[in-house]
């Protein structure tokens, strides 16, 4: 008997070669590349289905129309409240009564604004609104008698441009169009005075809802990450937990910081007006705060009249106000963010101005307002996907870096 025969391994057989190591496969990226080909087909074909059937959702929209206003105006005040509701049970004050103070506080400082500060702002507002346009008319004619004193009038005239003429007739375009607007306006509103007063119900009912809503978010508000939680399963909720933790920080920190950097905005514009005797310093003031809300663009908004005002005031009101609003925006910029807002959301400046003229071109003002916020949230979302992606299919990736609290 032959044991040399006996301890001789048979030859392997040749694996059969599986449809993703073949060489096309691999070529264009593997099984990985495959699947997520398939996974955007199913996607795209999902939106195009749901598109063919849109007509389906209509009830959904109309229902988040007439939700999304209380409710993020209900958020909104939430966000902003939330502190104060805290400190007062930290004085052991019960919820309860602590929601109740609360509530009478916002009706007294609401009442205080409507009868004393209103009535002063819609008539500043009437009278901006009525004089503007020949504000605007005395800036442009201002601007063709320097061009009449200046080298320009020569430089026009070797060209053969009336720029008179067409400075006149941009003046008179401007004033057809305001009386235009208006005239306008006045008559849809008497044309359609049915849909009107409909808008205008929905908005005073909308309005009516907000404090329950606020109600309901100050005494379960605790509770609702903790509902949301049972949903998932128990191996999931470490990581879900600790989204809605980031989620809830980084609108918090937004919607505190950038109402409190506009209202000191708000307030250093009136002041700084007041002090170099600005026409309608008040009301300039009070839109400088309201469209500050907005990053970046909003302070563009509220210049924009301010500079046409102190241009047909005087050149010398015109150097007053660039000081004024150099200066605001250095304390903003170094002391008043810093403080409030910190780095939370930690989005780049260019970023943010690309957000908001995307989201104001698909949803108009209230994606300018939300864009922002929104964003923060996605990109939160994102970022926890993201790292749990990597902790799934890299083994070497160091689980210790991304431990939640």
């Amino acid at each position: 008997m032959n044991l040399h025969n006996q301890d001789e391994k048979p030859p392997r057989k040749r694996e059969k070669e599986s449809f993703f190591d073949t060489k096309f496969i691999r070529f264009l990226g593997g099984k990985n590349m495959i699947f997520i080909t398939i996974l955007l087909l199913l996607i795209g074909s999902t939106i195009f289905v749901f598109d063919k059937i849109s007509f389906v959702f209509h009830p959904l929209a109309v229902l988040f129309e007439v939700v999304v206003l209380p409710g993020v105006l209900g958020v909104i005040l939430y966000y902003l409240l939330r502190p104060i509701l805290r400190i007062l049970m930290k004085w052991r004050i019960p919820k309860g009564w602590g929601i109740l103070l609360i509530f009478i506080g916002a009706i007294g400082a609401l009442t205080l604004l409507i009868v004393l500060v209103f009535p002063f702002l819609r008539d500043q507002f009437t009278e901006l609104v009525q004089e503007f346009p020949n504000y605007v008319s005395s800036v442009i004619n201002n601007t063709v008698q320097w061009i009449n004193n200046s080298r320009f009038d020569d430089f026009f005239a070797r060209f053969n441009i009336d720029y008179m003429q067409i400075a006149q007739d941009l003046s008179n375009d401007l004033i057809t169009t305001v009386k235009d607007t208006l005239s306008t306006f006045a008559q849809s509103i008497a044309s359609g005075l049915t849909s009107f007063v409909s808008a205008l119900t929905g908005f005073v009912l909308s309005l009516v809802i907000v404090p329950f809503i606020l109600f309901y978010l100050l005494w379960e508000g605790e509770k609702l990450p903790k509902f949301v939680l049972r949903i998932f399963p128990p191996r999931a909720r470490e990581e879900v937990h600790a989204i809605m933790s980031d989620m809830d920080k980084q609108i918090s920190s937004y919607i505190q910081g950038q109402i409190l950097v506009s209202i000191c905005i708000g307030i250093m514009i009136t002041i700084g007006f007041l002090i170099i005797g600005m026409p309608y310093a008040l009301l300039l003031g009070f839109l400088a705060m309201i469209t500050s809300v907005v990053p970046y663009l909003g302070p563009v908004i509220a210049i924009t009249p301010a500079v046409i005002l102190a241009i047909v005031s005087s050149p010398f009101m015109l150097i007053k106000l660039a000081v004024v609003w150099t200066i605001v925006q250095l304390v903003e910029g170094k002391f008043i963010s810093p403080q409030i807002m910190g780095k939370s959301l930690s989005i780049h400046p260019i970023t943010i101005i690309f957000v908001l003229l995307t989201a104001g071109s698909l949803f108009g003002v209230p994606g300018v307002i939300l864009g922002i916020p929104g964003y923060a949230l996605l990109k939160v979302l994102v970022t926890h996907i993201f790292k749990a992606f990597k902790r799934r299919y890299n083994r070497f990736e160091d689980m210790d870096h991304y431990k939640y609290d």
